[in-house]
Formats: C-alpha cells, structure tokens, sequence
C-alpha cells in the first residue's frame, strides 16, 4: 500500500511509520519537515497543516491516509478538501475518551473548541472530527480510539516517568490511590491494528487497549525491569502522571478490538521503555 501520513514523526506516527516500513508497505509523510532525517528514505511532502498549507498534497494518490494530528473539526475538514478523492480509505486517530463514561455512547461533539483543548473539550472535540469523517467519507472512513499511549520514543509525562522513577529504586512518593486501575496500549500494538485494518480495507470504529493493572502493580513492574527495590510511600494532595480521579476511573477498563489481539505483555513495553531511556541523552 501507498500510505499518506499526516504527522508521522511524532510518537505515536513514528511507530505506524516504522511498522508501515516493516511490512513492506510505502510510507509518504506529510509534515513541517523538522524530523527529515528520522526516515531519510521515505518520501516526504512539506507543510503545515495548522497554517492551512496543504500545497505539497495538490499532486498525487494513495491506498489510504492515517491522520494522526487532527484535532479540531476544522483540521479534518481541511485535510479532507486537500486531499480529495485521491486516497482511499481514511483512518483517523480519535481517542477513548470519545466515549462518555464506560460507554458504549460517545460524548456530545463540540465544533467551537478553542486551542489548547482541556480535559472538558478534548473529548467532545475529537467526537466531532469523527461524526464529520464519516459524514463526508462514508464506508470510506475507519476511527481508532486509543487508550493512553505508552512505549519507546514517549517524550510524554506517562509510563515514561514511572520507568525512571522506579530505575533510580528506593521511596516513591505516590500522591495517586495506589489501587487506582491504569490502562497503556503499547505504541507498536496500536500500530499493528492500524495497518490490519488498512490492508483489510475496514471501516468503523475500533478501541485500541492494553493490559490492565493498578498503580502499585504499574511501580513494581517498572522496578523488576529495572532490578531495583521500592518502596511506595502514599503523598496525598499532588498530582503525577498517569493519575485520574475516582470518578474517571471506569474509562480504565476498555476493551482492546479483536484485530489488535494479541497484546505486547505490559512488561515487555516496559522493558524496551527502559533500554530506549537509558540511551537518551
């Protein structure tokens, strides 16, 4: 397949291009071109999409389109005109929280968001870009709703900061309820499903879930990957990653979708977590 990404160099399109490559598939990027160097071989088309510069897409075709920086209704809309009826299926990154509460109905859209998007918009911000995807596209159109996303190359205040933590060993102060349940989907998997669904050619919408666990068992595994002892001391009245309150806690307990099984052990992304970290700057 002949693959637009729009992003691509980020985190979670690094690891969709990376599987796209490992599958034998052919990538084209579209991006501001700040991370050239990151695939040197893919062909990469130049601009920025925040701007409403989409010249670079006036030319060419491909099998399918996975969006993985639209966050707003506009910014669909606007890729959508840009790239026209030359692509085939597009599949959009949304995001869990589309789903009001443990679901199964989505939250109600919001087309007025304002930039940055909260806790309050971001949800119903994304419902929207969905609803006006498959409104345009039709069967044209797939929706991945990812839960938090962990893995290697996360730059994010996520599991990252709790592989480091635990690496160092010693007191870890928890200001979150140690049985709070936490929920990752590895960035790899997420990407294995994109591309099932891409050569499948499936339409609808699709969770995108991981291994489940709780805070305490979250720690203790990062400390065994790292071969360190803790010690988790309760500090409450903070804020850390990864935290939630109580009255989110049933949006951590999704379902992963058949196509994505089976998943990375949560160790096992913990593990490479670790190994990319340590050799970070």
């Amino acid at each position: 397949m002949r693959v637009l990404v729009l992003g691509g160099t980020g985190f979670v399109g690094r690891a969709i291009v990376e599987r796209l490559l490992a599958d034998g598939h052919e990538p084209v990027l579209f991006n501001r071109g700040h991370h050239r160097e990151m695939f040197p071989s893919v062909e990469q088309l130049i601009g920025d999409r925040y701007a409403g510069d989409f010249a670079a897409l006036s030319r060419g075709t491909w099998d399918s389109a996975v969006d993985v920086t639209s966050y707003l209704p506009r910014d669909v809309a606007q890729a959508m005109d840009a790239v026209g009826d030359r692509v085939g299926r597009y599949l959009f990154i949304s995001s869990h929280v589309v789903i009001d509460g443990a679901g199964p109905g989505l939250r109600e859209p919001v087309r007025d968001a304002a930039w940055p998007l909260t806790d309050e918009t971001y949800g119903p911000s994304k419902v929207a870009c969905e609803q006006d995807l498959v409104a345009r596209l039709g069967p044209r159109a797939t929706i991945v709703r990812p839960c938090k996303v962990a893995g290697p190359h996360d730059t994010q205040e996520g599991l990252t900061h709790w592989v480091r933590a635990a690496a160092k060993g010693g007191r870890i102060e928890l200001a979150a309820d140690p049985s709070q349940p936490v929920q990752l989907v590895d960035s790899r998997d997420l990407a294995r499903l994109v591309i099932t669904l891409l050569t499948a050619d499936k339409s609808g919408a699709y969770l995108a879930a991981g291994q489940e666990t709780d805070f305490t068992g979250l720690i203790r595994i990062c400390a065994e990957a790292a071969g360190t002892a803790v010690e988790i001391v309760p500090s409450p009245g903070g804020k850390v990653p990864l935290m939630k309150p109580k009255e989110l806690w049933d949006t951590l307990h999704r379902t992963p979708a058949p196509e994505m099984l089976p998943l990375t052990p949560l160790p096992a992304t913990v593990r490479d977590v670790l190994a990319w970290d340590r050799l970070r700057p």
